[in-house]
């Protein structure tokens, strides 16, 4: 039958024929190829089954003060991960390996048996190297190491919020490790290993891609100002019962942040236990209304508009002002005429309003623009506010008055004393820095002529050092300026004011004769009765300064006059006449 079917039909048999051999001759030309021509592709294909890359961890790069002083470094440590199907065969060493990981055996297993289906999991993060391999050398079947990098904070509470931290895989999530987290992250190598079908090590190959440590970055704060800072404002909370705080010191001529302290604080070490609130960096993100602490630049732009001399007199008396619904009223009920130092000694609201109506809101806005009140400060720091500076096409007396005298507006506690660093400066602006200052700096910008800034500049001094000033902010062997204010708190979701809830500021400059330090205080909600700033915020300015004065090594510019020694007459023996 099979002979008659060929017969018939000779031509299919002979395609099959052809068929068969075209693909016998494919799968032996196929064969060369692979075993000839094109052996590195079966080569390729073995090494990917058996060889692996690994990552080399990258040292991420160094911060320091600006004296070199450590606040972020790098230790390594030992990550240890398990696959859960293979450590289903050592499941009599399961006890063992939880005890070493300091875990509770039952719960140890629970968590094994869940996830014996997973071919990685992580078993503990974080372990020293002499503690990583104590448990490895217990050669438990499907537990593996990894070498990583853990950051460490040696300053711990006292920079947390200035240099913020990494997360569980090392990346900046705070502060300076978040803001310049392109600069200081490393660049992982790769490492070429053999493995076998059960990802075991066999042989460690080659280093394909080396590692690429982060860049070291220089701060501008300097560690001991932030320690003297920190301790200050902790124990004027303490004394005050105040809720939060803010301090911020800047080098007046350089822009540089000499210091940034902010209560409650938070461990970065050990963060487990940590709040919200005390995560954030009040000085950069907080906002408020700065009171009486900005009449001086609403008294720079009085001078500025040749209307008004520091000898012009303001009459005061009453202790009242009624612009239409709204009552004005003065603290100190002096009466009388006040001259415009004594405006700013005696922080008169009635007295800056006054001006205020007579040379326009424009100008004092203008003013606060240009020294940087609600603006931005330029540092690109992680959630850093710009605050608010109301601009009215028509400015009605109620809004001119509010401004001139600190509220309306909103602004952040490094703004203010921004600010307060231009006046010191001679009224040129220069951009603030987070990193040291080496070589060249920008020389600025001169937003207040100069003699103005310096005519300020003394009327400030007299604010600190006048019978009835701010005594509590004087330094001795030196002179200071400042002015203080207070402020009430907004109440959250209204327009109105929260009761008997108040901010207490204190913003100065020291030593007058060549201004080197700008220093602004804020305690917050202080609940021991007291709340003006000349009495919370003043003393901490008058300590701080006092030590950054003395740390700094600037030479004092208030000592006493000596006196001349007496000249006592000799004989032609050298003996007393």
């Amino acid at each position: 039958m099979m002979q008659l079917e060929g017969a018939l039909y000779p031509w299919r048999f002979r395609l099959v024929l052809a068929l068969l051999a075209l693909m016998t001759a494919a799968i032996v030309w196929r064969i060369i190829d692979l075993q000839v021509v094109d052996h590195d592709f079966l080569q390729g294909q073995g090494d990917a089954r058996s060889m692996r890359h690994i990552p080399i961890p990258a040292h991420r790069g160094l911060i320091t003060d600006r004296n070199g002083e450590p606040l972020a470094v790098s230790t390594p440590v030992t990550t240890l991960w398990a696959n859960g199907k293979e450590l289903q065969a050592g499941r009599a060493q399961w006890p063992t390996l939880a005890v070493a990981l300091g875990q509770e055996p039952k719960a140890f297993a629970q968590r094994l048996e869940q996830n014996a289906g997973r071919e990685f999991m992580y078993l503990v993060r974080g372990l020293t190297p002499e503690q990583g391999q104590a448990i490895i050398d217990l050669k438990v079947p499907g537990v593996y190491a990894i070498e990583e990098f853990r950051r460490f904070y040696p300053a711990g509470e006292v920079t947390a919020h200035v240099v913020g931290f990494t997360d569980v895989d090392d990346k900046g999530r705070e502060g300076v490790e978040l803001a310049f987290e392109e600069w200081l992250a490393g660049v992982p190598g790769k490492r070429q290993v053999l493995k076998d079908r059960r990802g075991r090590l066999i042989k460690d190959v080659q280093v394909t891609q080396n590692a690429k440590a982060g860049q070291a970055l220089a701060l501008s704060i300097d560690l001991r100002l932030q320690y003297l800072a920190h301790r200050e404002l902790r124990n004027a909370l303490a004394e005050f019962g105040a809720k939060a705080g803010s301090l911020v010191m800047l080098d007046v001529q350089s822009g540089e942040v000499l210091a940034m302290v902010n209560h409650p604080t938070y461990n970065p070490n050990n963060r487990r236990n940590r709040q919200p609130a005390a995560l954030r960096n009040r000085a950069m993100i907080d906002v408020f209304e700065p009171g009486s602490t900005v009449k001086p630049f609403s008294m720079s732009a009085a001078l500025q508009s040749g209307r008004w001399k520091p000898e012009d007199r303001v009459d005061v008396s009453g202790g009242t002002l009624q612009i239409g619904k709204y009552t004005i009223r003065d603290v100190s009920r002096t009466g009388g005429n006040l001259n415009l130092t004594e405006i700013l000694i005696k922080s008169s609201n009635i007295g800056i309003s006054k001006i205020a109506f007579d040379i326009g809101a424009e100008s004092i806005y203008a003013v606060m623009q240009q020294v940087g009140l609600g603006q931005d400060t330029g540092l690109g720091f992680p959630g850093e506010r710009v605050g608010n500076l109301p601009n009215h096409r028509i400015w009605p007396k109620a809004e001119t008055a509010t401004l001139a005298y600190g509220y309306g507006l909103s602004v952040t506690a490094i703004q203010l004393a921004h600010a307060y660093a231009t006046l010191a400066n001679d009224g040129r602006s220069v951009p603030l820095t987070m990193t040291r200052a080496d070589g060249a700096r920008d020389a600025g910008t001169q937003v207040i002529p100069q003699d103005i800034a310096k005519t300020l500049q003394g009327m400030l001094q007299q604010v600190v050092e006048a019978p009835g000033g701010v005594f509590r902010a004087q330094v001795p062997a030196y002179h200071v300026a400042g002015k203080s204010g207070t402020a009430r708190k907004n109440a959250a979701g209204t327009k109105g004011y929260t009761e008997n809830a108040y901010r207490s500021l204190f913003a100065g400059f020291a030593p007058v004769n060549n201004p080197r330090i700008a220093l602004l205080v804020v305690i917050d909600e202080p609940s021991t009765g007291a709340y003006y700033g000349g009495l919370i915020s003043a003393p901490v300015f008058g300590k701080v300064m006092a030590g950054a004065l003395r740390l700094m090594n600037i030479a004092p510019d208030n000592l006493p006059p000596t006196l001349p020694q007496a000249v006592v007459p000799l004989d032609s023996k050298g003996g007393r006449i």
